[in-house]
């Protein structure tokens, strides 16, 4: 039996991305490093598509413009540093500290996302807020929530609180500490981190039993 064109077999154990696929993820990948590195206005289609190894115009055959690209890179690269806090968040091997553990494993994430990297950075002002939405981050909001609500009912997070606001509220905490890490350097990670975490303490921890006198 012979293959149509742009298709491929299944082979057992799993399913082999067509060509198509593979030259639209060589693109992305592409327009990720070159975006990351130059920048929306300094990048042009010709560039990607040099650097992907395609021809010129191939680009267009899955994005139908620049923008589309630059936002369809963005949009895979935020995802996949929320994807790194995701499986870290919902690890078998989760400390019971993982609220900060959450927040440096996408730290450390940022080191290998250079299109996230730059937007969180505030190099492309126009797209910053786009992250909030992108499906991987409303996942990982979900998680958090989860994560809180489980803690509650063990008793390591206080039941007075309202677990999906306030899971809600410590991502976009944690997205404002990504931005400012980004833009003011890793000192301050060192310097207030634990202040930080002084601060999720204070919410969510229950309150301490003191002993009679």
């Amino acid at each position: 039996m012979t293959e149509e064109p742009g298709t491929s077999s299944e082979p057992v154990g799993g399913t082999r991305s067509t060509k198509g696929e593979l030259t639209r993820r060589s693109v992305l990948d592409a327009a990720i490093a070159r975006f990351g590195r130059d920048g929306f206005r300094a990048t042009s289609v010709a560039d990607v598509a040099r650097d992907a190894g395609v021809g010129g115009t191939v680009p267009y055959a899955y994005f139908a413009s620049k923008e589309a690209l630059f936002l369809a890179a963005l949009d895979d690269d935020a995802a996949a540093v929320m994807e790194e806090g995701l499986v870290r968040l919902t690890s078998e091997d989760r400390p019971p500290q993982w609220r900060e553990q959450l927040v440096l494993t996408l730290i450390d994430a940022l080191d290998r996302h250079p299109l996230a990297r730059r937007v969180l950075a505030g190099l492309e002002p126009e797209v910053t807020d786009r992250v909030q939405d992108i499906p991987a981050m409303l996942e990982l909001r979900k998680a958090v929530v989860e994560q809180l609500r489980a803690d509650q009912a063990a008793g390591l997070v206080r039941t007075d609180i309202d677990a999906e606001s306030v899971g809600n509220g410590a991502v976009t905490i944690i997205l404002t500490v990504l931005m400012s890490v980004l833009q003011f350097g890793r000192s301050g990670v060192s310097q207030h981190g634990a202040d930080v975490m002084a601060v999720f303490a204070a919410a969510l921890d229950p309150p301490r039993r003191t002993r009679p006198e």
